[in-house]
């Protein structure tokens, strides 16, 4: 089934990631062509077909207005083996670097999350294909496009995952809320690591839990019980990027 992309960041990524199949690109006639110059320029090298309409047609295929002047119809989206992912850590010369998404809910909550691992340099991203959402066109659209460039891989059995992810000494580290956790800061994420992020409400589910190497659980100094499942996955992210020698430049 064919998908909608709005918004120029999306449209864009997904063009230049170039991952899907495309049918047709919709810009919207009174737009100011500096302002799409980019996704002009990748459409026309990609050979998709381009046609002008008017806001209100635009707004009326999509189902939403603020589409930026610009809609693409494509392909589902492309989803990856965890073996491309491991390869992508191998070509980079790079210690394996991954986060695994156990149920996590919301379009914003994954797309935010996705986008921080993205520009983190994770080389892929797991999570389960039942009772999970799927990479939809408002998750592209939440995450920026990022979801375009990610290696993504929907599995059915993620314990069993989790386990294929350590037989190939990837240690695995889930954030929760749990007092048993170790304090943030006390495991070494300068590591072949794979990051888990459990639910919004309820963390990470037990059976995750048990086959992790290590629990993690951010310190809070404030009256907030909590950090969301995607403000505290970003800030493990960022920790285990720093990690790596990341220098801030």
């Amino acid at each position: 089934m064919n998908e909608l992309l709005i918004r120029r960041n999306p449209v864009f990524a997904a063009l230049e990631a170039d991952r899907r199949k495309f049918y047709q690109l919709w810009i919207q006639e009174d737009i100011n062509q500096n302002s799409i110059a980019d996704i002009f320029r990748i459409a026309t090298q990609r050979e998709v077909a381009i046609k002008k309409a008017s806001k209100k047609l635009i707004s009326n295929k999509a189902q939403d207005n603020r589409h930026q002047g610009v809609l693409l119809e494509a392909g589902p989206y492309k989803y990856a083996s965890i073996e491309e992912m491991i390869i992508l850590a191998e070509v980079r010369e790079e210690k394996t670097f991954l986060l695994v998404l156990d149920l996590l809910h919301g379009p914003q909550n994954i797309g935010s999350l996705l986008r921080t691992a993205e520009i983190c340099g994770v080389h892929g991203v797991i999570l389960q294909d039942r009772r999970a959402p799927d990479i939809t066109p408002a998750v592209v659209q939440y995450s920026a496009g990022a979801a375009e460039y990610l290696l993504i891989s929907q599995v059915t059995n993620l314990a069993q995952s989790i386990d294929e992810l350590k037989a190939l000494d990837i240690w695995v580290v889930g954030l929760d809320i749990d007092e048993e956790a170790m304090n943030f800061g006390s495991v070494d994420l300068d590591l072949p690591i794979a990051l888990v992020v459990g639910h919004e409400g309820s963390g990470l589910r037990r059976i995750i839990k048990k086959h992790c190497d290590f629990l993690l659980r951010l310190p809070m100094r404030g009256h907030t019980e909590s950090l969301n499942a995607a403000n505290a996955g970003s800030i493990l992210l960022y920790a285990a990027w720093q990690a790596r020698g990341f220098n801030g430049i």
